[in-house]
């Protein structure tokens, strides 16, 4: 497959899934000594990987818990952000500078912090009480192995507040996503490059999700097709389209619709529904289209953002191809002053 190495995307989630022995210890740690908030945090797509997170314990827990912008954070100050506060963020490179910032905002605060890194040796982990390293992570594995992690804290986290019954299949599920998800992708390939193909001089995409894969919804639009691929899009949520968003709809407009297995997925039928009948341009991603073989139907729908991510992957990968534009040029970002 092109732009993919089996070997190295193993390794990147086996890694992910043994640190999670270490962050049980870690969230042991903190609810041992006492928390009353949890605050997700992030920039750009550690953003966006922090979504399924928000989702998870919105849906399955009493803890309070806040999603933050990391600039947004630094610069609103919430009252609620204190010494009781455990934050928790990631950055591959740990230079992210806004990121850095909030880190280091919620230490002059004396709130505890969780950092996900590519390599401790980085300007974040100064700020960091607690810091799990994956070095062989790239931007290619980067959002599977996040949500490994991030769902291990966060089920933690839940479990010791005496909730998630679901736990213990959950985290079986997590262990046995390189497998899987290497089979996701393996399985999307050529759906991926026809689509690729399709649109390479397509103009503009409107994204529609909700759920736990709002996240990857807005994560593709705004960090895979307008980021590395300067192709304008819209990420709109679902419960959302037919506030304004509908009006858009045209013959040749291009959808691409993400649907995971929660709650949510009757809003995405819905618009589904619509612009089938008023667009000739629709393509659903849906996490049921694979077996996931080893993962428990009661816990399959916690894991589709795990599943969307590794199947739209290789629809980056073919739009780099197909386009001639790698996924790695930037004209602004970390390029010139702002």
């Amino acid at each position: 497959m092109y732009g993919y190495e089996d070997k190295t995307y193993n390794e990147v989630l086996t890694q992910a899934v043994n640190n999670i022995e270490e962050i049980n210890q870690a969230v042991d740690a903190i609810c041992e000594k006492g928390y009353k908030n949890l605050y997700l945090v992030g920039t750009g797509g550690t953003y966006a990987m922090a979504s399924p997170l928000s989702y998870l314990i919105k849906t399955n827990s009493t803890i309070p818990w806040y999603y933050e912008i990391a600039a947004e954070l630094v610069t609103a100050k919430p009252k609620q952000l204190t010494k009781d506060s455990v934050v928790i963020t990631a950055s591959l490179s740990g230079t992210t500078v806004e990121t850095i910032n909030a880190a280091k905002y919620a230490k002059e605060v004396g709130a505890t912090v969780i950092a996900l890194v590519g390599e401790k040796e980085c300007p974040l982990t100064e700020y960091a009480d607690y810091v799990f390293e994956n070095r062989t992570a790239s931007n290619d594995n980067l959002v599977e192995e996040i949500y490994i992690q991030y769902f291990a804290l966060g089920a933690r986290f839940m479990k010791n507040n005496g909730e998630f019954p679901e736990y213990e299949k959950f985290i079986d599920a997590l262990k046995q996503m390189p497998e899987v998800l290497q089979k996701v992708r393996e399985d999307n390939d050529e759906r991926a490059l026809a689509f690729a193909e399709k649109h390479k001089d397509t103009k503009f995409h409107m994204c529609v999700g909700a759920g736990n894969t709002w996240g990857e919804t807005y994560c593709f639009a705004m960090c895979v097709l307008e980021e590395m691929q300067w192709i304008p899009t819209k990420s709109i949520h679902a419960a959302e389209f037919f506030h304004g968003t509908v009006e858009m709809t045209e013959k040749d407009m291009s959808f691409m619709l993400f649907k995971g297995e929660d709650e949510t997925r009757p809003l995405l039928d819905r618009v589904e529904k619509f612009v089938r009948k008023y667009s000739d341009v629709v393509q659903v991603w849906d996490t049921k289209d694979y077996e996931l073989k080893g993962v428990d139907p009661s816990v399959r729908g916690l894991v589709s953002p795990l599943v969307m991510a590794a199947q739209l992957e290789r629809v980056s990968a073919h739009f780099e191809h197909v386009r001639n534009h790698s996924l790695e040029i930037r004209r602004y970002y970390r390029t010139v002053e702002y």
